[in-house]
């Protein structure tokens, strides 16, 4: 435990900070794991709807601060990337 007052602090805020990040950052990865599930079924209807999940999640948790927006566009723009490979294999 840290003895200096500005570190323990730091110690209670970084905590508040992780538990009110915490929910934007799980919804955000479940919504990701969702889709890429079902992208690598092939179940492209269910992949395309989900990735609309993922897309708002991401963008929430970057509006929130939780990601930084070039992240959350890196993420988004692999799903997409990764649907359309799928439509076009599929077809």
């Amino acid at each position: 435990m840290a003895n200096i007052q500005s570190a323990i602090k730091r110690i209670k805020q970084s905590e508040k900070q992780r538990i009110r990040n915490k929910p934007y950052r799980t919804a955000a990865r479940t919504q990701v794991k969702k889709t890429r599930k079902a992208l690598v079924a092939g179940d492209l209807d269910t992949a395309q709807s989900s990735i609309q999940d993922a897309i708002k999640a991401l963008d929430q948790a970057a509006q929130k601060g939780v990601i930084h927006k070039n992240n959350a566009a890196r993420r988004k723009s692999r799903l997409m990337k990764a649907l359309k490979a799928a439509q076009t294999s599929a077809e």
